[in-house]
């Protein structure tokens, strides 16, 4: 694992703080959730508090207070306790949370409720992002009431809620250095994922076992976590943008389309590429598999600095729409066709979004109503996409034929950088990787 020191985490809060105000801004963590009966799903921090803290523990709270002489980032957590620690693991303890991850001050978190109401005496603004936790939303009010029934005695309670999503957001959207290292080895772990499944392809076994070797690659790798389920999509399937049963055989004749990332300390990979279950791409799958490479590249060709967010998409979109003219999927002029959406048939995606701590990782396509304009640090996704379906107006040699192609980019001062780029993508180095495994 690439390690981030403490100094990172510090500086962040630095800039938050910078912003806030006299306020407080108080950020808990994801809960535990219950898979089933005693089971529990596997714990994964929010995002926001992991980027603030590094703190990766559960029923842990960070509280900011920008000024506050006594220290000014406060961490609510599970105290030591050996016996719970026998079974359920180490903890840090406020000891812990103070020495390792740099808290100013730490308490055990069953104390939050004597604590934190003074926290907030006299701080005009609560930075906390109101139903994003609903289970958390009654213990803000009930400790912001707390100060107010104290008014008489000249105790000044909070105003004004404020949603602190906005700076963070704003914040986490452009990468520094520490992170775009850690989203390299993210997108290299993912991408030797693939390799392994591009070539333990055969016919006659089923998805889920190409879903383990990219599972075995991610772990092997030092991922503790996929980004997101595994989409493991052969045949029909293929037109399945969210399929995840990945439960079918994998048939001679027909392609495989694999969606898959990991997360390393936290930061996403997404990456897809699609193949032959056997050898070689029939005539048909080829075409359409060089129309959205083309499409790749013309998306790939409108990023850099100072260019719009849409500029990949639409670029995509016209290199998709005139594809599917050419092989007469469509039928019409390329500039009606997409100002009706008639291509939407078979692309019906972005061809991409943000990409961080979240596979969709947060920040604004928008900003005051005009399209976000890129800058460096920024990652996206780059991702075109055809989709034919089985319909009985589609010529039978293209019919359930799925393909993506996408890889994870950094925009850089003077273009681009593909950090996915140790899998290949052209369709003879696709059909070389398939050879390795037959």
């Amino acid at each position: 694992m690439i390690p981030m020191d403490k100094n990172t985490f510090r500086r962040r809060r630095a800039e938050f703080m910078g912003l806030m105000g006299e306020a407080v801004a108080i950020i808990p963590t994801s809960p535990v959730r219950a898979r089933n009966g005693d089971v529990e799903y596997l714990f994964r921090p929010d995002s926001d508090f992991y980027y603030l803290t590094h703190f990766p523990e559960p029923e842990a709270v960070a509280v900011l207070i920008p000024g506050r002489a006594q220290g000014e980032f406060l961490l609510f957590c599970r105290d030591r306790d050996p016996d719970k620690e026998q079974w359920q693991g180490r903890r840090a303890g406020p000891e812990g949370a103070v020495s390792q991850y740099g808290a100013d001050d730490a308490f055990p978190i069953d104390d939050i409720d004597d604590i934190l109401p003074g926290l907030l005496e006299n701080r005009r603004r609560v930075y906390y992002s109101m139903g994003r936790h609903p289970e958390f939303d009654g213990h803000v009010l009930e400790w912001v009431n707390e100060v107010r029934a104290k008014a008489r005695s000249g105790v000044a309670a909070p105003e004004e809620f404020v949603d602190p999503n906005h700076i963070l957001h704003e914040m986490r959207l452009t990468k520094r250095p520490e992170e775009i290292a850690l989203m390299r080895r993210a997108a290299a772990v993912g991408a030797e994922g693939h390799k392994r499944a591009i070539r333990g392809c055969a016919p006659g076994l089923f998805e889920y076992e190409l879903e383990a070797e990219l599972l075995y690659a991610f772990r092997k790798g030092g991922s503790q976590y996929p980004s997101y389920p595994p989409i493991v999509a052969s045949g029909a399937n293929a037109c399945i943008l969210h399929y995840t049963e990945n439960d079918a055989p994998l048939k001679d004749g027909t392609l495989v389309l694999i969606d898959a990332g990991c997360e390393i300390d936290g930061y996403a990979s997404d990456i897809s590429r699609t193949f032959p279950v056997g050898h070689r791409f029939s005539p048909e799958q080829r075409a359409l598999y060089d129309i959205v490479l083309a499409a790749h590249a013309a998306a790939l060709a409108a990023i850099a600095p100072g260019r719009e967010w849409p500029a990949a998409h639409e670029a995509a979109v016209k290199v998709l729409t005139q594809g599917l003219l050419d092989l007469k999927l469509l039928h019409g002029a390329v500039d009606e066709l997409i100002e009706n959406g008639g291509y939407k048939r078979f692309y019906m995606h972005r061809t991409g979004h943000w990409l961080g701590l979240d596979v969709h990782d947060v920040g604004d396509y928008k900003v005051g109503g005009a399209h976000r304009v890129l800058e460096a640090g920024m990652v996206t996704t780059v991702e075109p996409g055809l989709y034919i379906p089985g319909s009985d107006d589609i010529p039978e040699r293209f019919r359930n034929i799925g393909i993506r192609i996408e890889d994870d980019v950094l925009v850089t001062k003077n273009g681009y950088e593909i950090l996915s780029h140790d899998l290949p993508r052209r369709a003879e180095d696709i059909e070389a990787l398939r050879a390795e495994g037959l």
